[in-house]
This record gives C-alpha cells, sequence and structure tokens, in this order.
C-alpha cells in the first residue's frame, strides 16, 4: 500500500493508469501544485481545505472533491486528516467529470476509494478484480450528488486584502478599512463572486462551522468566534444552512447524509 507522509516523494506515475494513496497528514500545506492527472480526495476523519479555480472548497469527512488534471490547487491541514487519494489518467478514463465537484460519498463509493488506496503499486487495474473495483469507482462518481461547499474568492486586489482564516468585518467596517463605498464594494462582490457580500459572509460562516466541527469545536466557542449574538443564534442559522443541528453534525461526522 503507497502510504504518503509530510517528507515522501510522490510515487512515480509511468506506465500506470490509476494510483491510490493512504495518507494521514497534520499541519500541512502541499503549496500550490497541479498533476498531470485527475484526482479523488477523500477524508476519513479531519478537514482539509482546498484552494482551486478561485474558490475556496471545504473538504469534511464523508465528502470527496474531483480535481480535474492540470488545475493549480493547494490543501491545506491544520489539525490531522486521515485521507485517501486516487489519481487517474483521463486519457485511459474519458468519461471522467472536465469540471471541479465536491461530492458526497456513500458506503460503496468509500469501499471503493479504500480499496485502491490500500492496493499494491503493481495492482492491475484493467483487469479482475482491478477492474471490478474501479468500474464500481467510476460509476458511483457518476452517481454522487453534488456538495456545495464552496466559498468563491472575488479577484479584485483591495478584496483579496481579507482575510479567509478570522470573521470576516461587516460590510460598514470592511468600507471604512478599505476607504470604498458599501454600494462598491458590495458591486465588486457580486461581480467576482455571484453573492453580495452578506451572502459571502454568511458561507465563510458555514464552511468555518462545519470545518471546525469536523475537528471537535464546541457550540459555544463557535457562536463567539463566529459573531453570534448567542449559542441558539448559531444554532439557527446552522440548521437552516443544513438541515441539522450542530450536535447532530457532530455527532455524524457528516454532513447532509
Amino acid at each position: 500500500m503507497p502510504c504518503l507522509h509530510a517528507n515522501n516523494p510522490f510515487p512515480d506515475l509511468r506506465g500506470r493508469h490509476a494510483l491510490g494513496i493512504a495518507a494521514r497528514l497534520a499541519q500541512h500545506d502541499s503549496g500550490l501544485h497541479q498533476h498531470p492527472w485527475g484526482q479523488i480526495l477523500y477524508t476519513h476523519s479531519g478537514c482539509i481545505t482546498v484552494t482551486l479555480d478561485q474558490q475556496l472548497c471545504l473538504l469534511p469527512p464523508k465528502r470527496l472533491i474531483w480535481i480535474p488534471a492540470l488545475l493549480p490547487h493547494q490543501a491545506q491541514m491544520s489539525e490531522q486528516v486521515d485521507y485517501r487519494s486516487v489519481y487517474l489518467d483521463p486519457t485511459h478514463y474519458p468519461d471522467l467529470p472536465s469540471q471541479v465537484q465536491l461530492l458526497a460519498a456513500n458506503d460503496l463509493l468509500i469501499a471503493a476509494l479504500d480499496r485502491i488506496a490500500q492496493a499494491d503499486l503493481d495492482e492491475n487495474w484493467d483487469q479482475p478484480p482491478g477492474r471490478h473495483v474501479m468500474l464500481v469507482l467510476l460509476d458511483e462518481l457518476q452517481r454522487a450528488p453534488n456538495q456545495a461547499l464552496f466559498l468563491p474568492l472575488p479577484k479584485d486586489s483591495r478584496l483579496q486584502q481579507i482575510r479567509l482564516n478570522t470573521l470576516p468585518p461587516a460590510l460598514n467596517e470592511l468600507a471604512r478599512y478599505l476607504g470604498a463605498s458599501e454600494k462598491t464594494i458590495s458591486r465588486l462582490f457580486k461581480r467576482d463572486t455571484g453573492l453580495n457580500y452578506q451572502q459571502w459572509r454568511q458561507q465563510w460562516r458555514l464552511l468555518k462551522a462545519i470545518e471546525q466541527l469536523s475537528t471537535g469545536g464546541r457550540v459555544t466557542q463557535l457562536a463567539s468566534d463566529l459573531g453570534f449574538a448567542s449559542d441558539s443564534a448559531f444554532i439557527a442559522f446552522f440548521k437552516e444552512q443544513t438541515g441539522l443541528t450542530p450536535g447532530h453534525f457532530s455527532r455524524q461526522k457528516r454532513y447532509f447524509d
């Protein structure tokens, strides 16, 4: 089984059409990079933040992201993450998606990913039994429902000054800081992200809440960190956005299951 550690070189892809990796990393930043193959990235536990294609994507447990070949991206892990990564040659598997997708992973899809990630490097995925596993993976990948845990990022250089690791300020505070009118900021956000500033800020709060709950965050601390007036206000917001209470989400360690 190929296992990736923080200091290990990436395995050689030559002579293969598919490769799986099982990895357990913490406090890791991949830096901006790209692969000649498409990549499926899935977490068993922990949470990965992926930046790509002018958007921030959150990958909590039971979710996977499909990253097309040659698309620059960056993966960051603050806490320990147990994840699987499967690389697929798009010339050999021509029906793979051409766009980034964030998908819900059912038990069958997870089992196929685990089987590929834990296989020996010389596994032949074009002959049984490997071929059967690969066919299940490709079929379930097509069937998996989309889960839009994306935060579009503004392109305007002024708006890129907003720090993403802390709660973005209210619109009037941001206007004072940037020296621009609230109307101008709202117009730029709508142009660059498709969301007005308040919608964008709420999406940031949702992603940060999911990230922290996935790694054991407490409701009271989250409500305070995310600027809610009370625990009940945060719980109501989270349930409105996801259909689950924070407690239910924390117990299941999954989103929209």
